[in-house]
């Protein structure tokens, strides 16, 4: 019988273009309890954004009240919009025996780091300047004014990538992915993770 465990939070950061958003939708999708936290946010839902699916939308004045409550366990600013993981809906999760990743800015890895130095942090990088411009202009949501003010705030996040436990670069999409597996199932296999959960198996080989 598996003894319950509490999980393991994951935080996967990346400039805007890298590809982050899509790469956790896979892990997520193809990995047995691993949960997606939703955040907060300010600033208005995008295209085909869902509420409470891609984030929780609501405005500053009730963000910053939560901010006084201490209800974040990390929140930030980011293009004048602000950004917050709740800490009760990321507790509850990993109290429940989930792993739970969150998918937020170098910032919010940090303000974690802090308060959860457990958490296991994972830097995404795109395989050069060139390749993260590109495919924010391919995504044909932003001006080139805005893209330019990305590219320039996308130096100074990939300065930070040496913060992070593990680093992965997408150059190509299935590797990447791979690479965020292997982490994720690497945690999984830690000797105190394995020792509750194959007790049973273990004592009985100890007799």
């Amino acid at each position: 019988m598996q003894g319950k465990l509490i999980g393991t939070l994951f935080i996967v950061s990346a400039p805007s273009g890298t590809g982050k958003t899509s790469l956790v939708n896979a892990l997520v999708r193809d990995t047995n309890h691993l949960k997606l936290s939703v955040s907060s946010t300010t600033r208005a839902p995008r295209s085909r954004e869902i509420e409470g699916y891609h984030y929780f939308f609501i405005d500053e004045e009730k963000f910053k009240q939560k901010i006084t409550a201490g209800d974040f366990l990390e929140h930030a600013e980011v293009f004048g919009n602000y950004y917050g993981t709740s800490q009760e809906s990321v507790d509850k999760m990993l109290h429940e025996g989930h792993d739970v990743v969150l998918e937020i800015d170098w910032q919010g890895a940090q303000q974690i780091k802090k308060r959860r130095p457990d958490a296991v942090s994972i830097f995404i990088l795109p395989p050069s300047i060139q390749a993260l411009r590109d495919r924010l202009e391919n995504r044909g949501q932003d001006s080139k004014k805005v893209i330019d003010a990305r590219m320039k705030k996308s130096l100074n996040e990939i300065s930070h990538y040496g913060e992070a436990d593990y680093l992965v670069i997408n150059d190509d999409f299935e590797d990447a992915l791979k690479g965020l597996k292997t982490i994720v199932r690497a945690h999984r296999l830690e000797t105190a993770k394995q020792s509750v959960i194959n007790k049973d198996v273990i004592n009985g080989l100890l007799g």
